[in-house]
């Protein structure tokens, strides 16, 4: 099976994306990036994940810097 899907999001999940931009650049960068309440007063994955799932525009935002951290 070949991977000729052109989207970098297709097949991975909103917590892996959170968790490689934890590792990638920490929730005290991320919050400076994305400027959200979950990720500068008591940031975790999980309350990461509960709001990103609920409000369409900051997971938009999420996504975006996911595939710059790609490149």
């Amino acid at each position: 099976m070949s991977n000729n899907n052109p989207d970098p999001l297709h097949g991975v999940t909103l917590q892996k994306i959170m968790e490689h931009l934890v590792d990638y650049y920490g929730f005290d960068t991320l919050g400076e990036l994305i400027k959200i309440k979950c990720f500068t007063t008591n940031p975790s994955i999980k309350s990461s994940l509960t709001f990103l799932r609920k409000t369409e525009w900051a997971r938009k935002k999420v996504e975006e810097l996911y595939i710059k951290s790609l490149r």
